[in-house]
């Protein structure tokens, strides 16, 4: 009788640890950790548009993005990234299938009415190389963005010229105020 009872509470247990989303804790981490990027992002894109001109952020999100992101990334162990379905710099920000998938997926989202900035996903997920914690974290376009990923023909001629310069192949423009522009990817191996 008592090995049946042992049995039986053994059994829900493991089907409880079975059906368990993923780590609560792993998901604290990747929010703190997207949340810390998108803020660093944001006040060194804020403070070079209020010294300088959007054509120097421009040179910012080039080079002081990436490293921001591979810094964080280094500090916590964790592979960061930043993806978008139109990326500006495609060897940085080109999204992988399971990327591709939640970043439509924000979209769909949005078109229905949710906030594009209170967007997130995060899913335990195997791929060949094992079993992995993903999250990403939508990144919503805002007016100071408009000024180097709005329409084209609404961008400033510098702006224009620097990112014909520095993007040629550039398909991060025709925005609006409140769509995805990318997501903030994180990936933990299990």
């Amino acid at each position: 009788m008592l090995r049946m009872a042992w049995l039986c509470l053994l059994a829900v247990f493991a089907s409880a640890v079975l059906a368990q989303p993923p780590n609560k804790a792993l998901v604290e981490e990747s929010r703190e950790v997207a949340n810390r990027i998108a803020g660093q992002v944001r006040d060194e894109l804020v403070r070079e548009l209020d010294r300088t001109s959007p054509i120097r952020a421009i040179t910012v999100c080039k080079y002081s993005v990436p490293e921001i992101t591979s810094n964080i990334s280094r500090q916590t162990g964790l592979r960061v990234t930043r993806v978008a379905l139109r990326p500006r710099n495609r060897a940085l920000a080109e999204p992988d299938a399971w990327e591709q998938q939640v970043l439509l997926d924000f979209e769909k989202r949005v078109a229905k009415g949710e906030k594009a900035d209170a967007l997130e996903h995060h899913e335990i997920v195997t791929e060949p190389a094992g079993r992995a914690f993903r999250y990403m974290k939508s990144i919503a376009v805002s007016q100071p963005c408009m000024l180097c990923h709005g329409p084209v023909n609404q961008l400033s001629e510098g702006v224009r010229a620097q990112l014909l310069l520095e993007y040629p192949n550039d398909k991060a423009v025709e925005y609006q105020v409140g769509q995805v522009r990318g997501a903030i990817s994180i990936k933990k191996p299990l």
